[in-house]
């Protein structure tokens, strides 16, 4: 587990903005991080009570300060389920820290990018990027009212060419679902440890899931319990049904098909022939997992079987580890190289 050196991240706060200056510990120039709030309107309404207005974390390259001319190309990094932006960016420990992984690689050679991470932590602990009643449409917010914002406040390339989408387990079932629906929004995807590729249509009660009925139940939750809760709200809302306005693949034991049948229409694997034209549009996709985190591993190896059995130009890798293991690395070392390649950095470059 990585942990932030405090000699290369020293932080002063610039108002409620949480501004990070950019500095220099004799090793090279660092990037600075802006946390700040981005309204979503598609996320108005939503019926788990969670505010539109959501954090963001904005990483900014050492020249953006400086050469304020300059205009650069966007990555939008999803987290996973119950993490946050603040845990990838922020001061607490965690698995990754993007600002001490952006800088290391910048220093190995990638180009220099905007990296934006919104805070997709929810009632229910995670958004799952999908669009429900109950959730709010995520996938609005992320490729309209987030991109809109970023583009129109920070000096991004605003074109297709110059923004990727790239995202960890849950965010990685999100760069999936959100990058083949989207060709006019994002060129490049990068796919981390994608969770959620395919449904379970032989979902076993949960008696732990049917008796939550409060957040402070939910609190209280293994792991597996709030999953299923969160992926309910994402893929079977139900505005009829309160206090949490969803349906369990199960009810009083006995199971659903129709709920089932929901949640197998939001599995990636299951859609993705729906959007093979958008997925011949993308300049360049890629995508990785740990040989030790199954089932993903397994799934990751199918969506590659998919892509490649229509031609589809990508790269695939199964690497060592588990799934959390080797993300810093592989961000530093594969993914935001992957971006620097790939994405437009303005005049028609690459």
């Amino acid at each position: 587990m990585k942990q932030r050196n405090c000699a290369t991240c020293l932080a002063i706060a610039l108002g409620c903005a949480g501004l990070l200056l950019a500095q220099s510990d004799g090793h090279g120039l660092h990037g600075k991080v802006e946390r700040i709030k981005v309204h979503g309107k598609a996320l108005e309404g939503n019926l788990e009570g969670d505010s539109p207005d959501r954090d963001v974390s904005i990483y900014l390259p050492p020249s953006y300060a400086t050469e304020r001319s300059r205009r650069y190309p966007v990555i939008y990094l999803l987290h996973g389920y119950t993490d946050n932006d603040d845990l990838w960016f922020g001061s607490k420990p965690h698995f990754i820290n993007v600002p001490s992984v952006t800088d290391k690689a910048l220093a190995s050679g990638a180009r220099e990018m905007i990296i934006v991470m919104p805070n997709a932590y929810t009632a229910y602990q995670g958004s799952m990027y999908s669009s429900s009643a109950t959730t709010g449409d995520w996938e609005t917010f992320v490729t309209r009212d987030l991109v809109s914002y970023v583009d129109s406040h920070y000096r991004t390339i605003p074109e297709v060419a110059a923004r990727g989408l790239a995202g960890h387990s849950m965010g990685g079932y999100g760069t999936v679902r959100i990058g083949m629906k989207n060709p006019d929004v994002f060129s490049s995807l990068y796919i981390l440890s994608p969770c959620c590729m395919t449904a379970n249509t032989n979902p076993k009660p949960s008696p732990k899931a049917e008796a939550i009925h409060s957040a402070a139940e939910l609190a209280t939750a293994d792991f597996g319990t709030k999953a299923q809760l969160a992926s309910a709200a994402a893929w079977s809302p139900n505005p009829k049904n309160p206090p949490l306005f969803f349906d369990l693949p199960y009810k009083d034991g006995e199971v659903q098909p129709a709920v089932i049948a929901k949640w197998a229409a939001n599995a990636p694997l299951a859609m993705i022939d729906q959007y093979i034209s958008n997925l011949r549009k993308m300049h360049a996709i890629a995508m990785d997992a740990g040989d030790k985190d199954e089932p993903i591993a397994s799934t990751v190896r199918t969506l590659d079987q998919i892509l490649t059995s229509y031609d589809i130009p990508h790269s695939f890798e199964i690497y060592p580890g588990n799934h959390v293991s080797g993300i810093a690395d592989r961000v530093e070392t594969k993914a935001l190289p992957f971006f620097s390649k790939n994405l437009s950095f303005g005049h028609g470059t690459r």
